[in-house]
């Protein structure tokens, strides 16, 4: 989709946009700051394998790792796009074409939260099977987390194919581990 700011003319025929680009665009870049986040590992190959790396940089608390193995079709929640991918983004956000980047550190609590309640000492994973209704390959991963103290508990995960073949958790049922 492409975003078009139009200008407004004042009554001397000048066009405001030229100079309110820029602006803009400038702001935008200040606002987002920083690199993109630590090069790392693809997204994984299989279904299962993507929930197999997320669990496991979740018992190492690899918040990072996290990031990189969850998120949507369009990528995993803690690839930033740089500076200037982050800069389009929150300016498509002003117009509501996007959704704005995430900060590190909003990233970074959330996969510490995710973390701390998928707490395990062992997992299986039990099952495989597609998501009725999903345009896109999305399939329902059961896994078996063994928790000392609490016993077996089975968490389901979704995981989707991103745009570049790989895949990624989308979802994890934590009402299932806390519940």
């Amino acid at each position: 989709m492409t975003a078009r700011i139009r200008g407004h003319r004042p009554p001397g025929g000048r066009v405001v946009h030229a100079v309110l680009l820029p602006r803009l665009l400038l702001a935008a870049v200040a606002g987002c700051g920083g690199p993109a986040g630590p090069i790392g590992p693809a997204p994984a190959a299989e279904p299962a394998r993507a929930v197999e790396m997320f669990l496991e940089a979740a018992g190492r608390r690899d918040h990072a790792a996290m990031a990189r193995l969850f998120g949507t079709v369009d990528g995993p929640i803690g690839d930033r796009g740089g500076t200037l991918g982050c800069a389009f983004r929150k300016a498509g956000s002003w117009i509501r074409l996007g959704e704005r980047c995430l900060e590190a550190r909003e990233v970074e609590l959330r996969m510490d939260v995710i973390a701390a309640i998928l707490r395990h000492d062992s997992y299986r994973v039990r099952s495989e099977e597609a998501v009725a209704g999903r345009s896109r390959a999305a399939i329902r991963v059961g896994v078996d987390l063994e928790r000392e103290g609490r016993g077996q508990v089975e968490v389901p995960f979704v995981v989707i194919r991103t745009t570049d073949g790989g895949w990624l958790v989308e979802e994890v049922e934590l009402d299932r581990v806390v519940g």
